[in-house]
């Protein structure tokens, strides 16, 4: 590790102990960031990067609610409020077991890096709570929603704070919790994203992240004069940003022979597509079951408790959560022949994993470039809640994929090396600190 990098993680550790993948997180971008900080020292006195690793605001709270057995559960709520320089908080909410302060700050920080990517006029935030939706009545999903949003709404506007969905926080959650917020506010705006069509939700918002993810990849690979036409993809995961992914990749030629849960994944030779697909979307937003049942049904292998990163593949699309690819795994994904992995997880790499990729010379989409398609279109979203007009679904798909071209562009332009290679890990990391750099120097010490 550079002296430097080193020297600023020894800093970082001290004041946030045991925060393991808030210092990941920080660690990636002070790799990229403190070589090009010394090469320009306006940054470097007014500790822009110190700043920015530092929450503006870190929002803890209570959040009491009652069962169907009448019985009172008690969670926590966070909000990390992390960089406010180039607009207005924001992030999306997680509502999972494993949620902690570690994991929302590696989140927020990330995010603030991925919003000022995508062009638009977003800070950086995240938040949401330990409580569980998985197995939960709509009424007590409704219950918990009504008692965080008691608490958030407080925190939150939109000039302010304009949070979104996550893992555990899809449609359902958005709506109870906007509900409270306007009985409470006593105003229709628009304070969250994500919404539903019919009450100022953004056509394409769903498919956003995932389509995102492969116009992304689809970029990349052209810079190596290949297409999707006929690559096999390894996806993980089996949610909205799966789906999607899927989706596209299967329109633009390609095909998914994977998709996981926190189970174990399955393995489809003949493809996740068309009737295949769309069981799959109904297995996992209506009938909310688990993925063993798609193999059951189809007749294909799944493997238990296992990733799906043991398969051969030409493309590996990583979209379930945080360090599902280890060094182990990616240098399995490398020796199969694997050349191009793009993220629309948030960090799902570890460091070793991305060292790895980096090291072989594969194509390696970072998270905060690649999955930035879905706050993208929450940013639209917000444009067109500010003008009280909804665009199409072609408007709105053909912007989601000119900010995904401008994403690649502006990785290209800070990651090309010397010898042609593009490091899209410096390339998204310096593209997305100068903007906000330049924007906390003009706006002082703040």
């Amino acid at each position: 590790m550079d002296p430097r990098v080193k020297q600023f993680m020894t800093v970082i550790k001290a004041k946030d102990p045991g925060e393991s993948e808030f210092h990941q997180a920080v660690q990636e971008v002070a790799e990229s960031l403190i070589p090009f900080i010394e090469e320009n020292p306006k940054y470097r006195h007014a500790k822009i990067l110190e700043r920015i690793a530092e929450p503006e605001r870190v929002i803890i709270f209570r959040v009491p609610w009652l069962d169907d057995k009448n019985e009172i559960q008690i969670n926590r709520g966070f909000r990390i409020e992390m960089n406010s320089a180039i607009g207005p908080y924001k992030g999306g909410l997680r509502f999972h077991p494993t949620v902690n302060l570690a994991i929302l700050k590696f989140l927020a920080f990330e995010q603030t890096f991925k919003n000022s990517l995508t062009t638009l006029p977003m800070g950086g935030a995240k938040g949401g709570s330990d409580f569980d939706p998985k197995g939960k009545s709509d009424n007590e999903v409704m219950k918990f929603c009504q008692s965080f949003m008691t608490e958030l709404f407080r925190h939150i506007g939109p000039d302010t704070d304009i949070p979104a969905g996550d893992i555990g926080v899809g449609g359902r959650e958005i709506g109870f919790l906007f509900g409270q917020y306007k009985r409470l506010r006593n105003e229709f705006t628009g304070v969250l994203t994500g919404k539903g069509i019919e009450y100022g939700g953004s056509l394409m918002r769903p498919e956003a992240t995932g389509y995102g993810a492969t116009y992304f990849a689809q970029e990349m690979l052209a810079t190596r004069k290949e297409t999707m036409k006929g690559k096999t993809v390894c996806i993980s995961g089996s949610g909205n940003v799966a789906q999607y992914a899927a989706e596209k990749i299967s329109e633009l030629g390609g095909k998914v022979i994977t998709m996981s849960d926190s189970n174990g994944f399955v393995y489809d030779p003949h493809g996740i597509n068309g009737e295949r697909l769309e069981y799959l979307k109904n297995l996992k937003n209506v009938q909310r079951g688990r993925i063993k049942e798609y193999a059951d049904k189809y007749g294909v292998e799944y493997f238990e408790d296992q990733r799906p990163w043991i398969i051969k593949c030409d493309i590996a699309m990583p979209n379930a959560t945080q360090n599902e690819i280890n060094g182990d795994e990616a240098r399995t994904l490398v020796r199969n022949g694997c050349i191009c992995v793009t993220e629309g997880a948030n960090m799902p790499s570890t460091l070793e994993a991305v060292e790895v990729f980096l090291n072989a010379g594969i194509l390696y989409g970072p998270g905060k470039a690649a999955n930035a398609g879905g706050v993208a279109t929450s940013g639209l979203e917000m444009s067109q809640n500010s003008m009280r007009l909804p665009w199409t679904r072609k408007e709105v798909d053909d912007r989601l994929l000119l900010i995904m071209k401008e994403i690649h562009a502006t990785c290209v332009k800070y990651g090309k090396k010397p010898d042609g290679f593009i490091n899209y890990v410096d390339g998204a990391n310096i593209g997305g600190f100068v903007k906000i750099a330049n924007a906390m120097l003009a706006q002082g010490i703040v």
